[in-house]
């Protein structure tokens, strides 16, 4: 699976890169461009933020579905600096409100007290969600993810049922398999079987150097050989830290891993990372 990273100048080892990156892909034709690379590659899934730049890449898809008939996008919702940004410009009430597609429930809650807000919680939340998704109308959306700045939060504050309401309404009103990120995979199993989610889809970084493994790389390889859920492996490369040979050799001995998400801007890195992925993990 191809990820997005690298569009918007996300980059864990370089600030430099970073910063050339997101000037290099200001223009979204510059992320088709790269699109259709891993695309040609024989790469037909993008798992991707929802950042408003994403909205743009979904519109250009819509208009040549022709192209693209077998095109799926894992959306992972939300793209927090969005919303970090709307609550320093507008307050939190006004950053809700501004992104609910329905400001009456909003309204409602507020002049209704904490009994009402508690009642309508999940209201708010599956608005959210559906205001997330809304890029995507039209488009193969088979998986959504809750991204893992929320979902480690939740876990953090031990709000546990907001994993099953993501879940349900996820199968309920997409018709698609809820899936999570996070940066401490063995501690998010635990919660989600404890909520009744069944052999979940799960990505979290797995690499040989336990790079952003919260819990360690012991806790993580117990966790995939004795546990059942679904790993997609992601920082496999620990950005840059690890020979991709190495490294890819390393996730495709693990059990379970059947799925890799990586993200590259050059068409040789690309085929590189491709070419590797078939040939160590396909093979497993």
């Amino acid at each position: 699976m191809f990820g997005d990273n690298q569009f918007f100048g996300v980059n864990h080892m370089s600030e430099e890169k970073a910063r050339a990156q997101s000037m290099r892909f200001r223009d979204t034709s510059a992320i088709i461009e790269v699109l259709d690379i891993a695309y040609e590659a024989g790469i037909k899934t993008f798992m991707c933020t929802t950042h408003d730049r994403i909205g743009e890449v979904c519109e250009y898809f819509r208009k040549n579905s022709d192209r693209y008939p077998d095109y799926q996008f894992y959306p992972g919702m939300p793209y927090a600096h969005k919303y970090a940004n709307a609550v320093t410009d507008y307050g939190i009430s006004g950053a809700i409100k501004r992104f609910l597609p329905d400001d009456g429930l909003f309204d409602a809650v507020v002049r209704g007290g904490s009994s009402i807000a508690k009642k309508e919680i999940d209201g708010i939340a599956t608005l959210l969600i559906d205001a997330e998704m809304k890029m995507f109308e039209g488009l193969s959306t088979p998986v959504i993810f809750l991204q893992n700045v929320v979902t480690d939060f939740l876990l953090g504050l031990g709000m546990k049922d907001a994993f099953r309401i993501f879940a349900d309404h996820i199968k309920n009103r997409y018709n698609a398999e809820p899936a999570f990120f996070t940066m401490n995979m063995p501690k998010l199993l635990d919660v989600l079987e404890e909520v009744g989610i069944e052999n979940p889809i799960i990505c979290s970084s797995i690499n040989k150097l336990g790079f952003r493994m919260c819990g360690g790389i012991e806790a993580y390889e117990q966790t995939l050989a004795n546990r059942q859920f679904r790993p997609v492996a992601m920082s496999v490369l620990a950005s840059g830290g690890i020979p991709p040979r190495e490294a890819i050799e390393y996730v495709s001995h693990l059990p379970k891993v059947q799925s890799i998400v990586f993200g590259a801007s050059s068409r040789g890195n690309i085929l590189q990372t491709k070419a590797l992925i078939d040939e160590l993990l396909d093979n497993q």
